[in-house]
């Protein structure tokens, strides 16, 4: 069962306007954005439930999945988030503050620092990783499982095309 969504209306008033322009682009690009502002305050919603917010659950997340000894220095913790070295650096003194993280001198450099997740930091990461899958796994109750997979295929291919390769600059607003 198909029904009229807020991008088809949207589609259907631009056609009354110019006929002659394709909006396919909003078919698919539009219905993402949508989701993703929809779907937004959900996640975050959750983050705050451990006192987390986006960011500060990015950091977190990205150190546990690197890994045991769950420790990683400043450059590959913003190249994997993909935010400035200052924006970081106020996310781990917030983390810092929290009891989440600690940062140690480096056993190679003495003059710089790893990241370090604390036990609770580990412990709030995953507790959080676990409840954000769980609600968003809900989220996609009107598909079954082989939607899912050819939905996921679909968007890996279209992200696939449009992501830099290899060793080249990440696009100024990528996720």
């Amino acid at each position: 069962m198909t029904t009229e969504d807020h991008v088809d209306r949207l589609r259907a008033l631009w056609a009354q306007e110019l006929p002659d322009l394709d909006t396919t682009p909003m078919s698919i690009l539009g219905r993402i954005y949508r989701l993703s502002n929809l779907v937004r305050p959900s996640i975050e919603a959750t983050f705050a439930e451990f006192h987390l917010d986006r960011g500060e659950f990015d950091v977190i997340a990205t150190i546990r999945r690197s890994g045991p000894p769950y420790r990683m220095i400043p450059t590959e913790l913003y190249r994997h988030l993909m935010i400035s070295s200052g924006g970081l650096t106020h996310r781990l003194d917030r983390l810092e503050k929290a009891g989440l993280v600690t940062r140690e001198r480096s056993d190679q450099d003495k003059r710089s620092f790893v990241v370090v997740l604390t036990a609770e930091g580990i412990r709030r990461a995953e507790a959080a990783f676990r409840e954000d899958m769980g609600r968003e796994l809900g989220l996609l109750d009107a598909l079954d499982e082989g939607e899912r997979r050819a939905l996921s295929g679909l968007l890996r291919k279209l992200a696939g095309s449009l992501e830099p390769g290899e060793g080249e600059a990440p696009a100024a607003d990528s996720v």
